[in-house]
């Protein structure tokens, strides 16, 4: 596979991380280089992950994961998306239970984002034997552009925050739909 080629594709599959990791930096009052390196570490780890996973099961069985991935996608960005938008429009400040720094919010955010990087893992299999080059590349820029969305997100912060709440809710849930889509017509 052409480096270009690649190079696009990580940039693509990141789009995702990065909008929620700039949507983080807006959200989180105050954040560490530990907190970045998490938010990078678990996007880039699992962006990798599944695209290993969908390389893998593209040999065993792409017909089945081809059927559903658009659905799960779809659930849940629009899940999160949704629970943002909620937030939002509640006027709350981000408390522990909703932060998306907190462990467990990332980790379902992360597994949201590489929904797609499943699906794309499934075409590496009909398009390369060795899927090392493929998931360090997808690994490392989604890392990167996942940290620079944190702290992207500290500029944006002096603006209102509900704002970007709202903008980065609706963003995941369009994603979610145009993965849906895209799926099921295209």
């Amino acid at each position: 596979m052409p480096s270009a080629s690649l190079l696009a594709i990580a940039v693509g599959l990141s789009m995702d991380a990065f909008a929620v990791s700039v949507n983080s930096g807006v959200a989180v009052k105050r954040i560490r280089l530990r907190d970045a390196l998490v938010v990078g570490l678990l996007f880039g780890l699992f962006q990798g992950g599944m695209s290993f996973s969908g390389w893998y099961a593209g040999h065993l069985a792409s017909d089945f994961v081809a059927a559903i991935d658009h659905w799960i996608a779809f659930v849940l960005l629009a899940a999160v998306g949704g629970h943002m938008l909620y937030q939002s429009a509640g006027g709350t400040e981000v408390t522990p239970c909703v932060n998306p720094i907190n462990f467990c919010i990332l980790l379902a955010l992360s597994i949201a984002t590489s929904i797609d990087a499943f699906a794309v893992g499934i075409s590496l299999a009909f398009l390369t034997d060795s899927i090392l080059d493929p998931i360090a590349v997808i690994a490392l820029t989604t890392f990167l552009l996942s940290m620079g969305g944190i702290y992207l997100g500290r500029v944006f912060r002096r603006l209102d925050e509900r704002v970007f709440e709202i903008i980065g809710g609706i963003f995941l849930i369009i994603i979610g739909i145009k993965i849906l889509v895209e799926h099921l017509y295209f």
